[in-house]
């Protein structure tokens, strides 16, 4: 039977990647494609970023496949107009996606594009785990014309769920980022997951990284990690640092996952809208995204690594768009990974 996916192609260059990656799956599985408007494009046309609609179809899908959202043309300080990031913030409450996953593992192909030097690179292998539903972004916010504030809130089992899924992602270690010599709800944050770890993962190593410090081990020993445990706002910040290892935030995927409804995948890229329309935007991380929904989201190890391979494979063989320092433009790019599916 046919996988039931839910596609939101979303604004900027989101329908340029999503097309193409449509086609790299049904090369390798039989999918059903279920389109809506999403972010500023559901904006256009229905005054708001997430439709009732929209979020009940992909509450009813096998997984959800997001390519992009956003653009000035949409960027306002008014807190009541519409703004396309509340309907990510809207579609992750509504599926419970409390997981955000980042892998960050440089291609050998692509370490000269790294601004970091080969040698601090090399063997990086490591996975952001963002908490995703908490926080600031999620807390009671509050707004004069001359005062606002934002809320922090974490309870203890928001925090010992993402640091389950940490533990249970981890190869050896965790490195759980706070700033628990400043902030309560990282002081919270620390006591839960070390209580956590030693009632269920004592095998795992477990290391307290307040995260300023690990920002600048990020860019100065990458490979010291292996899997990044962390809450929301930080997480967002730390996971788009460490894209920049890979040489390209074009290249990179994401997984966000609830308990046990649906997942989305997305890449971590914007929906660069200063070259949407030309027919250059680089399609390699949302092929990425789809591998990770086949693994995390369908159970299809063997066709995800299929298509990781056969993006590696054309970056082998020299495969480079114009983020990458090359001149392929998207549908070269996806006819080389195509060929090697």
């Amino acid at each position: 039977m046919a996988h039931h996916i839910v596609t939101l192609p979303g604004d900027g260059i989101g329908p340029e990647i999503l097309a193409p990656t449509l086609e790299v799956l049904r090369a390798v599985g039989e999918f059903e494609f279920e389109s809506h408007p999403f972010g500023g494009a559901s904006i256009d046309l229905h005054g708001t970023a997430l439709t009732d609609e929209t979020l009940a179809a992909c509450r009813g899908a096998d997984a959800v496949l997001l390519a992009a959202v956003g653009g000035p043309k949409w960027d306002t300080t008014d807190p009541n107009a519409p703004r396309p990031e509340q309907g990510l913030l809207g579609l992750r409450k509504g599926l419970g996606l409390y997981a955000n996953l980042r892998p960050v593992k440089p291609l050998p192909a692509l370490y000269e594009a790294s601004p970091l030097r080969r040698e601090r690179i090399e063997g990086t292998d490591l996975l952001v785990v963002r908490e995703l539903t908490g926080g600031i972004y999620f807390g009671e916010k509050t707004r004069t014309k001359d005062f606002a504030s934002d809320v922090c809130a974490y309870s203890q089992q928001e925090i010992e769920r993402i640091a389950r899924t940490a533990f249970g992602a981890a190869r050896a270690k965790v490195s759980s980022v706070d700033k628990a010599n400043v902030l309560e709800t990282s002081r919270l944050w620390r006591e839960v997951v070390v209580e956590l770890h030693s009632r269920e993962f004592p095998h795992i190593q477990l290391e307290h990284v307040l995260v300023d410090n690990a920002a600048m081990q990020l860019v100065s020993s990458p490979k010291h990690f292996d899997t990044i445990l962390t809450e929301n706002m930080f997480g967002d910040i730390l996971s788009d640092e460490a894209a920049m290892i890979t040489g390209s935030i074009g290249m990179l995927p994401s997984a966000s996952l609830s308990g046990d409804g649906p997942g989305m995948f997305e890449p971590v890229h914007g929906s660069a809208p200063d070259i949407a329309g030309q027919g250059i935007a680089n399609p390699l991380a949302m092929f990425l995204s789809a591998a990770l929904m086949l693994r995390h989201g369908l159970g299809l190890e063997s066709e995800a690594v299929a298509v990781e391979s056969a993006v590696e494979r054309a970056l082998e063989r020299g495969l480079r768009t114009p983020d990458l320092g090359g001149e392929a433009g998207t549908a070269e790019a996806t006819r080389a990974v195509l060929e090697h599916l």
